[in-house]
């Protein structure tokens, strides 16, 4: 039995919210969206901080990179903004793509960061340097997200012509293309293990492929509409969805069995439009979208 009660609700963004990162410092969370800046909050008293810094465009992406003091920022006009914590204050943007970049993940064994755009292609730099190594070639079409496996031996890219791309991270050599889906590809999220690949799509299906073979394994109807976002719990057996369809569902990561519904059916005060990101921190999860909220969740396994 999985309790799920509502702890806290964060308030302030004027427009969606479509980014939700933790920073790599204990109890902070930066959000972005469709609004004029990147917000800084603190989860131990789960109150607003400050604007971190203005944005001129949507912001679609926030990664903070481990061992590095720099949050990048992806926006709607291709770039990516990098905020460094020590001198408090942006340098110089990444400017490389012309379209919006939707994902952005770094590789720590390489020191390399990921940047996946519209224009089908996902930018390759150094996180030493802050200059483009190398440029990849994936789709004719928008790339949505990123995963990393555990290993970092394996890429993947959800592509908006329903494909997955699984790449070699040492060499950025094609391995192979996951076909199944019927819509864009919105999620992917390796398993803790690297056993498996979860991806979820806009046609609202969860995919489980054997990262290995590269079978399909488990085909879920898991929502109503697009899944925009997976999150596996880091220490139990579970991960989170959230979707289109104002929802947010707790799967079973060994069983793959629906085990909660988090929505206003469901009798919870919860989102009212697309949940578009999740994390979990501390036993919480968190939770944003297009309500322009962050949910603060308590989920007790």
């Amino acid at each position: 039995m999985i309790n799920v009660e509502k702890a806290a609700e964060l308030t302030g963004h004027s427009n969606p919210i479509f980014a939700l990162t933790l920073s790599q410092k204990p109890d902070i969370l930066f959000t972005g969206g469709n609004d004029k800046g990147v917000v800084e909050w603190s989860l131990k008293s789960n109150e607003f901080i400050k604007v971190m810094f203005p944005v001129a465009a949507s912001v679609y992406a926030i990664h903070c990179p481990g061992g590095y003091p720099l949050m990048m920022t992806g926006l709607r006009t291709g770039d990516v903004l990098i905020f460094d914590f020590i001198k408090q204050q942006l340098l110089p943007a990444l400017k490389h793509h012309n379209k919006p970049v939707f994902d952005i993940k770094s590789v720590s064994g390489k020191k390399e960061l990921l940047v996946a755009s519209e224009d089908g292609t996902v930018s390759i730099w150094s996180l030493d340097t802050l200059q483009l190594v190398h440029t990849l070639k994936v789709s004719g079409d928008t790339i949505r997200c990123i995963s990393i496996s555990p290993d970092e031996k394996q890429v993947a890219f959800g592509c908006r012509n329903n494909e997955v791309k699984i790449y070699d991270l040492e060499d950025y050599t094609l391995i192979h293309t996951l076909q199944g889906h019927t819509m864009p590809v919105f999620s992917l999220q390796y398993s803790p293990d690297g056993s498996y690949l979860v991806s979820g799509s806009r046609d609202a299906q969860l995919k489980i492929w054997n990262t290995t073979t590269f079978e399909l394994t488990e085909n879920i109807p898991a929502h109503l509409f697009a899944i925009n976002h997976i999150a596996f719990h880091p220490v139990q057996p579970y991960f989170a969805t959230a979707s289109m369809d104002k929802s947010i569902k707790i799967w079973g990561s060994d069983d793959f069995k629906l085990y909660k519904i988090i929505s206003r059916e469901k009798g919870y005060d919860t989102h009212r439009l697309s949940v578009n990101k999740l994390a979990w921190h501390n036993g919480q999860l968190l939770s944003t979208g297009d309500d322009k909220r962050v949910i603060i969740w308590n989920i007790a396994f």
